[in-house]
């Protein structure tokens, strides 16, 4: 069962999940990375480029996920080099400072609030325009035009995206257009008009992004439902 509210850190959520049967779990890219607990153990999911599927035993997982860019800075490490990875926190910070923490998550009372605490005591605020170049590409914003706005040339902006969400403003549009895409398909809308609306040539262009993003077809992502 999958919960989530929102975290106390600003555009941050707080989330539990624990498998309700035996079978590979699937993450799809959502332009965020996560602080992950699991079995005693701080992670990090880096940011996905595709589904990430959970091919081990089913368990418990809590995490934080951080606002698309925040992440970089509260760990220390540019985006990119986490890309399509999860790794041990102690593979980026000291391996005792990481102890002492997962030591703290795992005798709290609400280890979900006390992973949250831990993020909140070290974190910065998220820059402002990385923050303004989310919302315009949440809203389906051209990239050129996007640059433009911020007042960035097309090689910043992809040196800025790569250290902030470890890809190219391209392929971060592609991924939060996918996330309205799946939003709106998830309460009903059929899926011509939800690809009409959210930026796709057609249907046929959001069953290609949803089969190489998702790595299924539309109708088995969201339960056998037909367009």
């Amino acid at each position: 069962m999958y919960a989530e509210r929102a975290s106390r850190l600003t555009g941050a959520v707080v989330w539990t999940n624990t498998p309700s049967g035996a079978g590979p779990g699937r993450v799809l890219p959502d332009g965020c990375m996560d602080l992950l607990w699991n079995d005693g153990r701080l992670l990090v999911a880096g940011p996905d480029t595709h589904a990430y599927v959970i091919e081990s035993e089913p368990s418990a997982w809590m995490g934080l996920r951080f606002h698309p860019g925040a992440a970089p800075a509260f760990l220390g490490v540019p985006a990119y080099e986490l890309r399509d990875q999860r790794v041990e926190l102690a593979e980026l910070w000291p391996a005792a400072e990481v102890r002492r923490l997962q030591g703290r998550v795992a005798t709290a009372a609400d280890p979900a609030t006390a992973l949250e605490e831990v993020v909140l005591e070290r974190v910065t605020p998220p820059e402002p325009l990385l923050i303004r170049l989310v919302e315009a590409l949440h809203a389906g914003r051209p990239v050129a035009a996007t640059a433009d706005e911020l007042g960035l040339g097309a090689r910043q902006l992809h040196r800025r995206s790569l250290a902030a969400f470890g890809y190219g403003p391209k392929t971060l549009a592609r991924i939060l257009r996918l996330q309205r895409a799946l939003a709106l398909a998830r309460r009903g809308v059929p899926f011509a008009e939800t690809a009409a609306r959210t930026g796709f040539a057609d249907q046929a262009h959001l069953a290609r992004d949803v089969k190489e993003l998702a790595g299924m077809p539309l109708g088995e992502l969201l339960g056998g439902r037909g367009g």
